[in-house]
């Protein structure tokens, strides 16, 4: 998984809207682009970035272009695939635009880091279960509802770019 951050007046990273499958858990959700690990990925940092360029058409500069990495994050339901994300932050270019890949992506975002930490960006959102409906943390951007791993990996590397006054 890529958090994908490109300077421009305020720091902006790369958001996905999934496109809508039947059978996928994560369809038509904000997520942060990145998918499964080909025979042919040498590493996680390989696939991310393929699979970033995939989805996206941002090709990230080169393996060179790694910011850092995150805490691996698991879903925490039962009823979700037993996967492990290895989320790497990457910069690129300022002028790097992103074209969804309409197989797999909706609509590709890029969302100035200011933006998603405003309180009122800080709600949630209820989802129906299996068992009711049940309230998740979220960050809202315009029409967006972020949440999920997704909420979870961003609120790590938010946590982080506070620690070190970005």
């Amino acid at each position: 998984m890529s958090i994908v951050l490109r300077p421009r007046e305020e720091l902006e990273l790369l958001l996905i809207k999934r496109a809508v499958y039947e059978g996928d858990p994560w369809s038509g959700h904000m997520a942060l682009p990145g998918g499964r690990r080909g025979p042919e990925d040498e590493s996680l940092l390989v696939t991310a970035l393929r699979e970033t360029r995939e989805e996206t058409s941002v090709a990230v500069p080169s393996e060179g272009a790694l910011l850092g990495t995150l805490d691996e994050v698991k879903p925490h339901s039962p009823h979700l695939p037993s996967i492990v994300i290895a989320p790497f932050v990457v910069g690129v270019y300022p002028e790097t635009d992103a074209q969804p890949d309409e197989r797999e992506v909706e609509a590709t975002i890029w969302v100035p880091l200011p933006a998603l930490r405003r309180p009122d960006a800080v709600g949630e959102i209820l989802v129906a279960l299996e068992d009711g409906k049940r309230a998740f943390p979220t960050i809202h951007y315009g029409p967006y509802a972020i949440w999920g791993l997704t909420h979870r990996i961003l609120m790590q590397f938010l946590n982080v770019v506070e620690e070190v006054g970005l």
